[in-house]
């Protein structure tokens, strides 16, 4: 069995989140350390520890990601001057929750996608 995450706990509603949307495929709550006005997690119930793992028996859960997503940027108000959903995969793509998730930005300018230095 794969290792368990704060998302997984999350999921299971054994510790707080502000929880914006739940089905028996995802779970979208506020992230506790907003980079955006608006900054919404959106993740699979089921552990999948990077994009790398993904199989095609998660393809529906993938997709019920990004419908949950334009939903959510629609109640935000944030739909219509537009958004940014990423995924982050592994150490040098930024990833820190082992559990993928896609971040939900809008609200603001969000600027240039990415930024080497």
């Amino acid at each position: 069995m794969a290792e368990e995450t704060i998302f997984s706990k999350i999921i299971r509603r054994e510790i707080p989140a502000e929880i914006l949307y739940q089905d028996d495929l995802v779970t979208a709550f506020r992230d506790i350390h907003p980079k955006a006005p608006t900054h919404i997690l959106i993740v699979p119930n089921h552990l999948i520890p990077t994009t790398n793992d993904v199989k095609a028996s998660d393809e529906l859960a993938l997709g019920r990601m990004v419908t949950v997503a334009a939903k959510l940027a629609a109640e935000a108000g944030i739909a219509e001057d537009g958004y940014r959903i990423i995924m982050n995969c592994n150490r040098h793509g930024g990833q820190e929750v082992y559990h993928i998730h896609l971040h939900l930005l809008g609200g603001a300018p969000l600027g240039p996608m990415v930024s080497l230095r």
